[in-house]
């Protein structure tokens, strides 16, 4: 399916090697690592057509992984029309995500839940924070001229920066798809390692923009260098390009994790983002992470999803377990 130059990516190592990092420092560019690395494309599609049908999550074991999504969702507006009041909704919404009844018909606390974090742009930076204070819910600020990221260099760490001067500890970084579609893989490295030192003790997400770096071989290889680089996520899209996260693209991901963990014993974490907004979808991101990483790759230290809509499908097929019925969307806002 995925091949370097001398061998098949090797056996996912046993969980006593797996060495979660507070942080990847990275490692110096080294194209070799990219050298006769090839994607069965058609072997890539196969496997990620049976995700969802493999294994299935029934009943209260649904219920279980459901619950465990949400606390790895960055709860995300990400809208021209955002405002200082959607965002504490918004906010307010990733501290209480399910009602306290439904907690209770399912055995949680009053609560206990709550969502990974909150995605906002640098804009609403301060605002998320405050409206966050004392929940422990970070907050994620997209960067570098997002979507796009066409901007110039200087201003987008200068903009890196500022979200991190504002409080938020994780940052969104689009990377230049130009150097991917190139093959420019050393202004990839230099990139991400600028981005990476502008964000200081803030975590950084580098976005690959998959659906607009085309092949699967590019997606292998920008998703190498970015770790090479220092990034302590690798993201599918930014949600606004045609093609989002998909599960064949999700996979060539977690396998070029997987092979970074066995060459340096760091593990980095997924966000698919963009497209994942139902229950069922979800489920099989989180069979992708089961089965290809293992139980590490469940929580949100090195999972997380990209999502605002996708919550209030959950609460509504959590309201379905609970009472037997399906309830209007309408009944689960989000912001």
């Amino acid at each position: 399916m995925l091949e370097t130059a001398s061998k098949s990516i090797v056996p996912w190592p046993a969980k006593a090697q797996v060495h979660a990092s507070a942080r990847n420092p990275g490692v110096p560019f080294d194209l070799s690592w990219l050298d006769g690395l090839r994607v069965n494309q058609s072997a890539v599609l196969r496997r990620a057509s049976t995700l969802g049908t493999r294994r299935a999550v029934k009943k209260d074991a649904q219920a279980a992984w459901l619950l465990k999504a949400i606390t790895c969702i960055d709860l995300t507006t990400l809208s021209g029309d955002d405002t200082h009041g959607r965002v504490e909704r918004l906010c307010a919404k990733a501290r209480r995500p399910l009602r306290d009844d439904l907690l209770d018909a399912l055995g949680m606390p009053p609560e206990s839940i709550k969502t990974g974090a909150v995605c906002v742009y640098h804009r609403y930076v301060k605002t998320a924070v405050n409206a966050l204070e004392g929940s422990g819910i970070p907050v994620a600020a997209v960067s570098t001229g997002f979507p796009a990221g066409l901007i110039p260099h200087e201003l987008k760490l200068r903009e890196i920066e500022a979200s991190v001067r504002d409080g938020a500890s994780e940052i969104d970084i689009v990377v230049t798809r130009e150097h991917v579609l190139t093959g420019n893989w050393q202004a990839l490295y230099d990139e991400m390692r600028d981005f990476r030192a502008a964000c200081g003790d803030a975590h950084v997400k580098a976005i690959l923009a998959t659906g607009d770096i085309r092949t699967l071989s590019n997606v292998a290889k920008a998703s190498m260098i970015c770790m090479m680089a220092g990034a302590d996520f690798i993201k599918t899209s930014t949600g606004k390009e045609g093609v989002n996260a998909t599960l064949d693209v999700s996979l060539v991901m977690v396998r070029m994790i997987r092979e970074y963990l066995a060459r340096t014993g760091v593990a980095i974490g997924f966000k698919p983002a963009g497209g994942v907004s139902t229950a069922k979808s979800v489920l099989e991101y989180q069979i992708l992470m089961k089965e290809e990483l293992g139980r590490e790759w469940l929580e949100a230290d090195l999972f997380r999803i990209g999502a605002s809509s996708l919550l209030a499908d959950i609460e509504r097929q959590l309201e379905h377990h609970v009472s037997g019925r399906y309830s209007a969307f309408n009944r689960h806002p989000v912001a």
